[in-house]
């Protein structure tokens, strides 16, 4: 078990523990240069790998000394491990956050249409466990593992209380619509290693790709599933980022649509706000964040 931290590292102390290749660097006289780190932080190391066998996303088990930078004796490459020791994850225990996003499910979904098209993607164990893993982004809000579960459960619960408040009429759409908003994103982040965007989502992003998957569902479900409901759905899915600076195919046009991309938006910025508010001393201002483009007064 891992019991040595990269915040508990002092200088000049030898030590043991384990650390993840987050980003190569170099090679000079027979050893990796690179950053290798833990859910507290990373720091530059020296790595003693002539045969240049180690890979961004390794663990490793270490024996070093820290002297500004990480030099490292001896080390030994693990295959077995807890991935949350090393990259950042919800505080929130996941399975806790699954169940209150079922709850919800079924007291809102009434319909068989909304019925089968949850069902089709969260009875889905292959979907779940990558969904359950799933990152709200790289930096730009819930930016740990189970953040997008996170945030869609706090989309979920914002629509419903938007739906129900202003008496929308498909209320369940929308609240599926919040649901279903940020699928794409199981295929658009990489999550077994540091944090990246895969090919595909670099190359289509997570709104064409939750389209794509709606479609792939709506196929599976054959007659069940109306013109209309699939028109309102895929809306929420496209229209969810709002404005097409925001990088929105197009501004919302339902009352379905809006209320998504209203919960999305007012999740994703005060989750910033608070990862702000964590970094910053009571009574103190923090410093400029370009993802809520002011600094704050906390």
């Amino acid at each position: 078990m891992k019991n040595i931290f990269i915040k508990d590292i002092k200088d000049n102390e030898s030590f043991k523990s384990s650390f993840m290749i987050l980003k190569k660097l170099t090679r000079k006289e027979g050893k990796l240069i690179a950053f290798i780190g833990d859910k507290t932080g990373d720091v530059k190391a020296y790595i003693p790998d002539s045969t240049d066998r180690l890979q961004v996303g390794d663990v490793i088990s270490v024996k070093a000394t820290k002297d500004g930078t990480l030099n490292v004796k001896e080390f030994k490459k693990e295959t077995t491990f807890n991935i949350e020791d090393f990259l950042p994850s919800v505080e929130r225990p996941i399975e806790n956050i699954m169940d209150e996003m079922n709850r919800i499910s079924e007291e809102e979904f009434k319909s068989d249409e909304c019925r089968a098209l949850d069902e089709y993607f969260f009875n889905d164990n292959k979907f779940v466990e990558k969904f359950k893993k799933g990152i709200g982004g790289l930096s730009q809000h819930h930016n740990y593992l189970g953040g997008l579960a996170e945030h869609t459960l706090n989309s979920m619960y914002l629509a419903k209380m938007m739906t129900h408040r202003y008496n929308c009429r498909y209320k369940e759409i929308a609240i599926l619509g919040a649901k279903l908003h940020d699928i794409g994103k199981v295929e658009e982040y990489k999550t077994d290693g540091p944090f990246s965007v895969t090919m595909r989502g670099d190359m289509e992003g997570h709104i064409v790709m939750g389209v794509t998957m709606l479609e792939e569902a709506f196929r599976c479900g054959g007659d069940i599933y109306s013109e209309d409901f699939k028109m309102r759905i895929k809306s929420c899915i496209i229209q969810h980022h709002g404005k097409l600076e925001y990088g929105s195919p197009k501004v919302p046009k339902t009352e379905e649509a809006f209320i998504v991309h209203y919960a999305d938006y007012v999740d994703a910025m005060l989750n910033k706000i608070e990862q702000v508010r964590k970094i910053t001393e009571p009574n103190n201002w923090s410093e400029y964040d370009r993802r809520i483009a002011t600094k704050l007064y906390m």
